[in-house]
C-alpha cells in the first residue's frame, strides 16, 4: 500500500508540473519518425516506446540509455515487428569497459517494400524500394546508488525511392532508482538532432524531438509492476479534428457542430500524454505484460466499432539462456495489427556453463 500511495503522489507531483510548463510548449514531428518505433516486445506490450526500470534488459537500453548497466555485458538481443505496411527490427549488444564505461549499440532497419512506379500519365515504368536505418551507440554511468545518467549518438540514413538523406541525433535520459529497487523514475529527451543531408537540397527538416517522463513501481511482496509513461510533452495539443467522426460533422438542419466542452477537452488532450501498464512475473520465467494508450485508442478506432484499439498484451519467458519475448498490439478494429518478437540472450552465460 505505501509503495502504490508513493507512486500515485510522485505522478501527482510530475503531472502538475508538466501541465504547468506544457502550455507554453510547441512542436512537430519532423522527418526519421521511424525513430520513434517501439523497438522491443516489451516494451510494446505496456503500450508505449519506452519504459522506466533498471533490471538489466538490455533491449530498454536503446529508449532509455539511462539504465545501462554493468550487469547488461555481452548481453544480445533481436527484435522483428511485422507493423502494419512495413517490417523493421533491431540488433541490439551491450559491452561494458573498466575505464570507458558501459555501453550498448544497436542497429535499427525499416523496409516498407517495393513499390510501382509509374510516369505522370501513369504508365508503369517499374519498381521502386524505400528504407531507413539508424546506428546508435549508448553509454550509461550511476551517478550514485540511486541516479543513473545516458545517451545515445544515432547516425541516420534514409533512401526513399531516388531521394536520399542523412542526419545525426542523440537522446539524454537520467533515471532514479529507490534504495529498495522498487520505484523507478526516468526522463529522457529524445531525438536532439539534425538533418545534414535533406531529401531535396536547402529544405531541411525537423527531426521528431520527444520529452517522455516514465515512472514503475513493483509491489514489494507481489511480482506485479506498475507502469506510467508521459509522452509528447513537448506539445500539449495533440487532438486533430477527424471529418469522418460524427461528432465533426455538421447537422444538416442548423449547420453547427458540435463542441467539447473546456473539462472534456482539457482531459482529452492530458490523456493523450498518458500510457498505462502492469507486467506480472511468475516464478521469475514467466511474464504476462498489458498495456493501454488512450491516444492510440481515439485516433484508430473505428466509429460504431472501437474494439480493442489502444490496448496491448504480450508475454515473456525464460528458458535456460533464452529470454523470448511476443506482444500483440490492438492498432484498428478489424485492421491488421503489429506482431513483436524479440529474442535475448546473455553471452557470458555459455562461458559459465563452459
Amino acid at each position: 500500500m505505501q509503495g502504490i500511495i508513493r507512486f500515485l503522489f510522485v505522478s501527482a507531483i510530475l503531472l502538475s508540473v508538466t501541465i504547468n510548463s506544457l502550455f507554453a510548449q510547441s512542436g512537430s514531428s519532423g522527418t526519421y519518425e521511424f525513430l520513434n518505433l517501439t523497438n522491443s516486445a516489451r516494451i510494446a506490450s505496456i503500450g508505449g516506446n519506452f519504459l522506466p526500470v533498471r533490471d538489466n534488459d538490455v533491449t530498454i537500453a536503446l529508449a532509455n540509455p539511462s539504465v545501462i548497466t554493468p550487469e547488461m555485458n555481452n548481453s544480445l538481443a533481436f527484435s522483428f515487428v511485422n507493423y502494419m505496411a512495413a517490417n523493421y527490427g533491431y540488433v541490439m549488444f551491450a559491452h561494458s569497459f573498466n575505464k570507458a564505461g558501459n555501453f550498448a549499440g544497436a542497429l535499427q532497419f525499416v523496409s516498407y517494400g517495393s513499390f510501382t512506379q509509374a510516369d505522370a500519365s501513369g504508365t508503369i515504368t517499374g519498381t521502386f524500394s524505400a528504407s531507413e536505418y539508424a546506428l546508435s551507440i549508448g553509454w550509461g554511468r550511476p551517478l550514485s546508488r540511486c541516479f543513473n545518467i545516458g545517451a545515445n549518438a544515432k547516425l541516420i540514413y534514409s533512401a526513399l525511392e531516388t531521394y536520399r538523406s542523412f542526419g545525426i541525433a542523440v537522446d539524454v535520459a537520467g533515471t532514479y532508482t529507490s534504495t529498495d529497487d522498487v520505484f523507478n523514475a526516468s526522463l529522457i529527451f529524445r531525438n536532439i538532432g539534425y538533418q545534414i543531408v535533406p531529401y531535396t537540397a536547402g529544405n531541411h527538416e525537423p527531426l521528431p524531438f520527444q520529452i517522455q517522463i516514465g515512472l514503475s513501481e513493483k509491489l514489494k511482496h507481489i511480482p506485479l509492476r506498475f507502469y506510467e509513461l508521459l509522452t509528447d510533452l513537448q506539445k500539449w495539443d495533440l487532438s486533430y479534428t477527424d471529418p469522418n467522426n460524427p461528432a465533426n460533422q455538421a447537422d444538416p438542419i442548423t449547420g453547427q457542430t458540435q463542441s467539447k466542452s473546456g473539462i472534456s477537452k482539457f482531459a482529452d488532450n492530458f490523456m493523450k500524454h498518458v500510457v498505462l501498464g502492469a507486467e506480472i512475473t511468475i516464478a521469475k520465467v514467466f511474464a504476462i505484460r498489458l498495456g493501454y494508450n488512450y491516444r492510440d485508442r481515439q485516433e484508430m478506432k473505428l466509429y460504431g466499432k472501437t474494439g480493442l484499439a489502444g490496448f496491448s498484451l504480450g508475454f515473456g519467458l525464460r528458458i535456460k539462456m533464452f529470454n523470448i519475448s511476443y506482444t500483440r498490439a490492438s492498432m484498428q478494429a478489424g485492421g491488421r495489427n503489429p506482431n513483436y518478437f524479440t529474442v535475448g540472450v546473455n553471452l557470458s552465460e555459455f562461458t559459465k556453463k563452459k
